[in-house]
């Protein structure tokens, strides 16, 4: 499953993490987030994720739209992609 929010107005995460367990808000995460946008956005996310310390780290995303998409997602190059797998946007063909 792969979370893709556009038009995203706030994110706080770290810069590496993995095993994301997402959550509602807190209130103070609402408040936070309003407070610095001057209104509550439609899609605000909050999850808790290993990022390699001694315990798990929060992450907050506001955006205008949120698509949950599902299916394989490689994060390496392939070519014989069957129906419902797909490359990571990032992936480029060798050269």
């Amino acid at each position: 499953m792969e979370l893709v929010f556009t038009d995203p107005v706030f994110v706080v995460c770290p810069a590496a993490f993995h095993d994301p367990a997402f959550r509602e808000p807190t209130v103070d995460e609402v408040g936070l987030v309003a407070r610095g946008l001057g209104e509550t956005p439609p899609v605000l996310v909050a999850f808790d994720a290993d990022a390699g310390g001694p315990t798990l780290v929060s992450g907050l995303v506001a955006a205008g739209r949120l698509d949950i998409v599902q299916g394989i997602v490689f994060r390496y190059w392939r070519e014989d992609l069957a129906a419902g797998k797909r490359l990571a946007p990032w992936v480029r063909p060798p050269v």
